[in-house]
């Protein structure tokens, strides 16, 4: 079994001048969040950035606390041996702008009003999300990564980062992601949106003093856990089965599916801040990679970088034939990307719970750049 990273502690940096959002809106004392793992090597040549999915964090591997149960959501994929080797490559994971896990975000304190920001935050893009990425990869002296990777939302900053800074990376991981979300994945987010802002305890997004709206928040990370899962896993993993016997004849009872949604809900609700999830949703909503650019072609014609992207055959929220446009496209101006679909039957998860699968996957891609 590979090793893990070990014990590792996050780090922050602070913008020392304004951050200028695509709205046209301006934020000053951005931090970043973020962790890294392995050497940066005396070129500074080998270093790694992988961008992480809606709710994710900066914390990608090893554990934060000697005492930490769970690793980092790609620990999997991150270290020794690994997919990203840590023997030979830096990996840096970033919380992306607007996060409520150390990056400055709606549930931060705004330093001018001392009030948390809530809904006086502007609304962040994918692209703003990268640019602030590029100023961390600055601020660490690195002129050019050797890969920026991402799965589902990382992964549309993997491709924005291929359009927006192409000099600056040798190559582009794209996992089960898309150029612009399906109006069936804008129809589940609008559900979840509705939940949170129908809230009675949101109070227009100033509730931070308060009763937190968390009812709305779990009814929407409900209706998320739906998008992230196939067909096939809900029958593996559910079926039919009732938790209880009990109160089949009434609203009492719950199948075990039923069960899983409300309990994984409420439990996001812990940690996970409702302004913020309305901000990720908005940003995953609005990003279309051919915005401003004319159009999907021509976007991709911006694109230089070694390309390699993974689908999954069940993947629900970023069905493989978005990606295969994608690949098409790039095909027909003459660029020559890779891609792999997976068959598994996990759905969108896949990406995080295929791991063997990938690893080789990966390794042969970044051996041959």
């Amino acid at each position: 079994m590979a090793e893990s990273v070990g014990v590792v502690k996050p780090q922050f940096h602070t913008l020392k001048e304004d951050f200028f959002f695509e709205s046209g809106r301006v934020v000053s004392s951005i931090t970043i969040a973020y962790e890294t793992y392995g050497t940066l090597n005396e070129e500074k040549d080998n270093a790694i950035l992988v961008c992480h999915a809606l709710t994710g964090s900066a914390h990608a591997a090893g554990f934060n606390r000697e005492d930490e149960q769970k690793p980092g959501w790609w620990d999997p994929m991150i270290g020794p041996g690994k997919a990203f080797d840590t023997d030979k490559y830096f990996v840096i994971c970033s919380n992306f702008l607007g996060s409520c896990y150390g990056t400055t975000g709606p549930s931060s304190v705004d330093p001018q009003t001392k009030k948390r920001y809530g809904l006086k935050f502007p609304v962040v893009t994918v692209r703003d999300m990268v640019k602030l990425q590029k100023k961390l990869v600055d601020h660490l002296k690195i002129e050019k990564l050797y890969c920026v990777a991402g799965g589902s939302m990382g992964g549309m900053q993997a491709l924005e980062w291929g359009a927006t800074f192409p000099y600056a990376t040798k190559s582009i991981l794209h996992i089960a992601a898309s150029a612009a979300i399906t109006p069936m994945a804008i129809a589940f987010n609008a559900i979840a949106k509705v939940a949170i802002m129908k809230d009675p305890n949101w109070r227009g997004g100033d509730y931070y003093d308060d009763v937190m709206p968390i009812d709305g928040l779990a009814i929407a990370r409900m209706a998320g856990h739906i998008t992230y899962m196939s067909d096939e896993s809900f029958h593996d993993k559910f079926g039919r089965r009732y938790a209880t016997f009990e109160g089949i004849y009434d609203f009492k009872g719950l199948f075990e599916v039923e069960n899983y949604l409300k309990y994984n809900g409420y439990k996001f609700t812990e940690y996970f801040d409702a302004n913020t999830y309305l901000y990720v949703l908005k940003a995953m909503d609005i990003y279309d990679l051919s915005y401003g650019r004319n159009s999907l072609k021509d976007s991709l014609r911006l694109i230089t970088p070694k390309t390699l992207f993974i689908t999954f055959s069940s993947d629900f929220l970023f069905p493989p034939y978005q990606t295969e446009e994608l690949v098409n496209l790039m095909k027909e101006i003459g660029h020559d990307p890779e891609w792999v679909n997976i068959e598994s039957s996990y759905g969108h998860d896949a990406f995080l719970l295929e791991a063997d699968t990938q690893t080789d996957i990966i390794k042969n891609f970044l051996a041959s750049i």
